[in-house]
């Protein structure tokens, strides 16, 4: 009996010897690490490796704080409605309500990111679209119910003309003209209406100069032509209308899909500021005016030119002759469409711009910092009475870049600031020499993106 006990007795791991010394084979938990480890890794590798391939379908990017128990309706509502191609990605704004523990039982049903602070609608919108791996984007408020047709019927509007740069749908809460009136009282009453409505009919598909961001539809292109949304405006509202200037200025139109309905219990994220609301409404309000002035007549304006959407995307509207940088330390000259790493130290302010906006224009060869800073301060064409990339007021009393024989606009004061030009060097030429000029294009104001976008 004893030498059977004596063998059921668990048998001691043996000690592996080293020189004098006892190395002990590693602990479970070691090698749980270990393994943990290369793990990570590996996932890190596989990244890397299939960075910029995407696949045949759209990113849905939802954008959630403190609303749970929407999201899960929300999420629930794409798993049954949604049949072209798809993928989930949420960015939860460091919510306190159990969000991402929810998050985490989905498993591989959804992408998802916690941010470690609250980082407002376009913050989160933007780390989403760093996320997307989809041909198609889509921005989708966490407070939405989507039924039958919902995205097929808005990528047939979409992929109806190449000139089309966004889609939204029609709904029962929002202000504008995608609001319409609906015959149920309960949200139990939605999917037989919406059933009906969503019959695919493109003679419902109407243009529009607004689209609201509780559900946005863009091709990628456009996205890369476009950008991330500016996170200027805190917390949320007005960085849909800025966005929609910024793709309407590349000469896209914007349509409202109107065979196409989803249910939108209205802003819950927005009402929960409760007194701080109105406060951040306005702060936003000053931002999108400061920046734009008349939006709506830059874009008649800029259309008046002829101009339509080219590879360059936003970045037609960016100024030349001046000095950019992006989350790393390597400056950038930009001159005649190129981007020239600058070699030394830069005595002249710079403009951060993010990865998007810099990869747009192509990699030249190295100029070091001092013929940079000189070009900075003005570099003489032959056969022009001034300097290029002089900076000079217009009989309107506007404040104009010269570049190659045209007079560019800048227009607000926030994109003088935004670009340094303040700093830059003022032209020898009288008001009415610079009105004279040929007009070119517009210079907006950058945008601000987190320092690792």
């Amino acid at each position: 009996m004893r030498k059977q006990a004596e063998s059921r007795r668990p048998k001691r791991r043996p000690m592996q010897r080293r020189g004098r010394g006892r190395v002990a084979i590693p602990t479970w938990s070691g090698r749980y690490r270990t393994g943990m480890d290369f793990g990570y890794q590996e996932g890190l590798r596989t990244g890397q490796n299939s960075f910029g391939t995407y696949f045949e379908g759209t990113s849905i990017i939802i954008p959630n704080y403190n609303q749970v128990e929407y999201l899960k309706l929300c999420i629930t509502s794409i798993s049954k409605f949604t049949h072209p191609p798809y993928e989930i990605i949420v960015v939860d704004n460091a919510s306190t309500d159990g969000a991402a523990a929810y998050l985490a039982t989905l498993g591989s049903a959804v992408r998802y990111r916690v941010l470690e602070t609250n980082r407002g609608f376009a913050g989160a919108i933007n780390v989403g679209m760093m996320m997307a791996r989809g041909s198609y984007l889509l921005l989708l408020n966490n407070d939405t119910i989507v039924a039958e047709n919902w995205l097929s019927n808005m990528l047939a509007c979409l992929n109806s003309s190449p000139a089309i740069g966004m889609v939204g749908p029609v709904t029962n809460y929002i202000s504008g003209d995608q609001r319409i009136e609906v015959p149920y009282k309960t949200v139990k009453g939605m999917p037989n209406f919406a059933r009906q409505h969503n019959a695919p009919n493109p003679a419902r598909w109407q243009r529009t100069d607004r689209l609201t961001g509780f559900c946005l539809l863009m091709r990628r292109e456009v996205w890369e032509k476009t950008g991330f949304m500016d996170e200027g405006f805190t917390v949320g509202n007005y960085e849909d209308d800025d966005y929609n200037i910024r793709v309407r200025l590349q000469g896209y139109s914007l349509i409202i899909a109107r065979d196409t309905f989803i249910h939108h219990f209205g802003s819950v994220s927005m009402k929960a500021l409760g007194e701080r609301l109105p406060v951040v409404n306005d702060h936003n309000m000053h931002v999108y005016m400061d920046k734009w002035g008349n939006p709506h007549d830059l874009v008649h304006v800029v259309k008046g030119m002829g101009h339509e959407s080219s590879a360059a995307g936003e970045t037609a509207f960016f100024p030349q002759h001046v000095i950019v940088r992006g989350g790393h330390e390597t400056f950038y000259w930009i001159e005649e469409g190129i981007r020239r790493p600058i070699v030394g130290p830069v005595a002249v302010p710079a403009t951060r711009l993010s990865r998007v906006e810099l990869r747009r224009w192509p990699v030249g060869e190295p100029i070091s910092s001092e013929e940079a800073v000189a070009k900075w301060h003005g570099v003489t064409v032959e056969g022009l009475p001034w300097s290029e990339g002089l900076m000079g007021r217009g009989t309107d009393g506007m404040l104009y870049m010269l570049e190659n024989g045209l007079r560019r606009r800048v227009v607000s004061s926030k994109a003088a600031e935004g670009w340094h030009l303040v700093w830059k060097p003022s032209s020898p030429l009288l008001a009415e020499q610079v009105a004279a000029l040929p007009e070119g294009l517009p210079i907006i104001a950058p945008i601000r993106t987190a320092e690792h976008l």
